[in-house]
């Protein structure tokens, strides 16, 4: 059964969104999609709306690029919230210059007050080459720190590799 902080993460195109997708719709409670992405190109319409093409009418679409809170405030123990995905909004975050820290606080607390269970969807970034540029590297960085803060908070941690998730934390909902 799905309660709590549930994390999934893996690299990128790995499978880790559908299997959160899975999740929340199993869950039988009213599905929630907090959209973390900005769209500046074609390339990535085509991802969005490949994301949309998979979710039917039930599911109650948010747009938040860095402002999670305040959908995860409105939430109820009804519904399952599916974020997705943390890799977006800290690239957001970064991009903005705002404060990290105090992002980041902001955004673990809003996860730990939502009264409803959340599955967050994050990419592993951390098992690659250095990255060439000093962004990158920051960018790296800060979300390894994330995911660990992530990883820590969870009730359920789970990673995918090639579409199959491998439970690191608690139990498979």
């Amino acid at each position: 059964m799905l309660s709590g902080l549930s994390f999934v993460l893996g690299g990128a195109a790995s499978g880790k969104s559908v299997f959160a997708e899975g999740l929340i719709e199993n869950s039988g409670l009213r599905p929630v999609y907090l959209a973390t992405s900005r769209v500046y190109d074609a390339e990535m319409q085509e991802k969005v709306d490949l994301h949309i093409s998979r979710r039917d009418a039930r599911w109650e679409t948010f747009d938040a690029p860095k402002d999670v809170a305040a959908v995860l405030s409105c939430c109820t123990s009804d519904q399952a919230v599916l974020l997705d995905c943390a890799t977006m909004w800290l690239t957001n975050v970064m991009l903005d210059e705002d404060d990290l820290a105090t992002a980041q606080s902001g955004f673990l607390s809003a996860l730990k007050a939502c009264p409803a269970p959340v599955v967050v969807v994050s990419n592993e970034v951390g098992q690659g080459i250095v990255p060439e540029n000093a962004l990158a590297r920051r960018f790296r960085e800060a979300q390894g720190r994330l995911n660990i803060a992530l990883a820590a908070q969870a009730d359920c941690v789970i990673h995918v590799v090639a579409g199959l998730p491998q439970c690191l934390k608690g139990e498979m909902p």
